[in-house]
């Protein structure tokens, strides 16, 4: 399979999210890339910016975006050679129209918790301890991701990206890592594109990187066969 994966994590968070199981996609032949997003990102064309840098110009991709990220890949598909997608527990744009970067019910949630300047808190702040603390498999894999944590000002989220008439006639998959995005892993099923669940928290990844990638590269083989 001669394509560049490339892992998109949420502009949230940072590349440790998806190390694990680029390093697992490396070891079973594939080439792999993580995106990066800069500290001090203000709006989506930002994020935007950021996903186009990390995603080679000069050869055929495989996108693979979590939480988030999943709302960029219409632009991506308009501006890079995307082969197809594995959403991964990700926001999964309508085949065409605009995709909100929070829906509204959660929106009306990122409002209480805005500072004064407009930041919101980093993210693993915005949930009670005990459920952040599911979401590690250890301290020194939750201090790593942390440290790379973003403080995105609350008018991120009340921003939309674009949705192309078309952007999703490339191959599609999505991987649903529990129940949490259940609704959007039931759109994947409705498009006819491969799906699967690992029972897990949203950073499964973390947990069990093997499984992950695994799935990830089954996922893309399914798809891009059945295209």
């Amino acid at each position: 399979m001669a394509l560049t994966l490339v892992f998109l994590p949420s502009p949230l968070l940072g590349p440790s999210v998806w190390r694990p199981v680029a390093e697992a996609v490396e070891d079973r032949g594939l080439h792999s890339v993580i995106a990066s997003v800069p500290a001090g990102v203000q709006t989506s064309e930002d994020v935007l910016d950021a996903f186009l840098e990390a995603s080679p110009a000069d050869r055929d991709l495989a996108v693979v975006p979590h939480s988030n990220a999943g709302a960029f890949v219409p632009a991506l598909v308009e501006r890079r050679a995307v082969v197809a997608t594995v959403f991964v527990d990700a926001i999964l744009p309508p085949p065409h129209g605009s995709v909100p970067l929070a829906p509204p019910s959660f929106l009306a949630i990122l409002r209480t918790k805005a500072e004064a300047d407009g930041l919101l808190p980093p993210w693993t702040s915005w949930w009670a301890e005990e459920v952040v603390a599911e979401l590690f498999p250890d301290a020194a894999t939750r201090s790593a991701v942390e440290r790379e944590q973003q403080q995105l000002p609350l008018s991120y989220f009340e921003m939309a990206m674009p949705a192309p008439r078309g952007w999703d006639q490339r191959s599609g998959a999505y991987l649903a890592l529990g129940d949490t995005y259940t609704d959007e892993r039931d759109d994947a099923v409705r498009r006819g594109w491969p799906t699967n669940t690992l029972r897990g928290g949203h950073l499964h990844q973390l947990h069990d990187p093997e499984s992950v990638a695994d799935t990830i590269v089954a996922l893309l083989g399914q798809a891009i066969r059945e295209h």
